[in-house]
Order: C-alpha cells, then structure tokens, then sequence
C-alpha cells in the first residue's frame, strides 16, 4: 500500500501547463535498470564531472548554465552558497540515493524533500560543507564517503540559494540517525526506481517579466518525482533530473550557453 504524500506548499503559477515525457522515457526497462554505483562514477568521469568541483564553477561557469536551470525570482546569487550530498550506496545491483523530508518547523522549505545539506559557513568550500551538513543532519561519518563528482549548482526558488551538488559514496548501506530538529524522515530510493517514467512529470511555469534564453513563450521546465510516498520536486528534483541524465543519456540536463564573466567590481580610488 503506498504512503500518502505529505502536503507541501507548491507555489505553482495559474499559468503552469504540462510539459513533456522523461527524455528517458524511451529507453528499454533493462536500460532503465542495473544502474549500478560503478555506472555513476563512469558517467561522471566522461562528462568531466568526476573528481573534485572545478575552482570556477560558481564564478563564470555558473551564470551561463544557471540561467537555465534557474528557480527563484531573485536571480541575484551568483556565487556557490550552500551544498548538498547526494549519498550513492549499492544493493542488488542497483545503485540507492539517500533522502531527507525537511521538518516543517524549519523556516524555509518546510517538510520538503532534499538531499542532506544546507549553507556554507565563513571560509568552508562546498564539499567541507556538504560533508558536515550530512553528519549533522543525519550522523553520515565524513570519514565513511567517498567524494566521487559533482552535478551543475542549482539556484532555489524561496531562498535564492545558490546549491553545489557534491556526489559520494559508501561502501554498504549508512546507519543514519534523523536530527529531529531539522530531518522528520530518512529513505532511501534507487536510480532505477527514479528512472520509472511513470512517476515522473514536468509542468511548465512561467513568472511575468521574466526571460528565459532559448523559451519561445519564457516558459521554464519543473520537474517532480512521485516515489517512496513523497513528491520531489523543485532543486532536489533538478538534481535528481541531471543525475538520471548523465548515467543514461551521456549528457547534462542542459546544453549550456557561453558562460557569462561577470568582473569583479572597482575598488573606489
């Protein structure tokens, strides 16, 4: 019997239409499955996105991209932020990410969910940030992951955050423990079962006065995923979207325009 999905505040425009297909929707089902945890790494690797994050991809690499994937009506973050740890383990063959339902007395994306992460501290870079955020919310061991890639930032629609998406792994499945002040629940779902074009959908939004490059009507793609009984929808699901993406199609989620350099500004004399 499947689990209710929790209500979530969803600020859907009145003007949202339906968009299309998972662009893995045409895959056989034995494509769509035996993802395991060595497939994700050699995908990362052929895109480049193995390894450490580049030193440049919350300057000129991000503004190009992130206008595309971009959610929030602030798009004034340029720099990386905050960080996100999308934990990978194996079972079965299949390859298993882990998730968090937020607490809805959290102040911003109340009884959302995410990946284990929030905002960077003063001088921490993105994988210091994912990696501690993950032992606070969930009692992850840094010393238990593995850093293997990362996926394009993220900018989110309520709080204007700019999300570097560290990918890890571990070597069997996490003894977690929900810190009750910020995490109501812990599951785990694999890439196969988010790989089901069944629970998959894409509405198009569109805000007045915004412009989206390469949109004839300025519209924009929002994804959601209806599994485990919980709907994943907003950054999480643009990150799970490239994910999937990456390991079945060989490619991003988006083809990125020329990078934006945006310069420093002037010293006053």
């Amino acid at each position: 019997m499947s689990r209710p999905v929790p209500p979530q505040v969803i600020p859907r425009p009145a003007t949202w239409r339906p968009g299309e297909a998972a662009p893995w929707a045409h895959l056989a089902p034995a494509v769509r499955r035996g993802i395991g945890v060595d497939r994700v790494v050699a995908a990362l690797a052929a895109l480049e996105q193995g390894g450490p994050v580049p030193p440049d991809i919350g300057a000129d690499r991000v503004l190009g991209p992130s206008i595309l994937i971009n959610e929030t009506v602030r798009p004034d973050v340029r720099f990386v932020n905050a960080a996100v740890l999308g934990v990978l383990f194996e079972e079965d063959g299949e390859a298993r990410l882990v998730f968090t339902r937020r607490s809805t007395a959290l102040r911003s994306h109340r009884g959302e969910v995410s990946f284990p992460g929030g905002r960077l501290d003063p001088g921490e870079d993105a994988r210091t940030a994912a990696l501690r955020e993950a032992y606070e919310e969930v009692a992850l061991s840094p010393t238990d992951v593995e850093v293997i890639g990362w996926i394009h930032p993220v900018l989110t629609m309520v709080s204007g955050s700019l999300i570097m998406p560290i990918i890890g792994t571990v070597p069997s499945r996490p003894h977690l423990v929900a810190s009750p002040d910020e995490v109501e629940r812990v599951f785990d779902v694999s890439l196969a079962e988010l790989a089901d074009p069944s629970i998959f959908h894409e509405e198009r939004w569109s805000i007045p006065g915004r412009q989206i490059p390469g949109s004839p009507d300025n519209s924009f793609a929002v994804w959601f995923f209806e599994v485990e009984g919980e709907m994943i929808w907003g950054a999480t699901a643009r990150m799970i979207h490239e994910i999937l993406s990456v390991v079945l199609l060989g490619r991003e989620v988006f083809e990125p325009p020329e990078p934006q350099v945006f310069p420093a500004p002037k010293s006053e004399p």
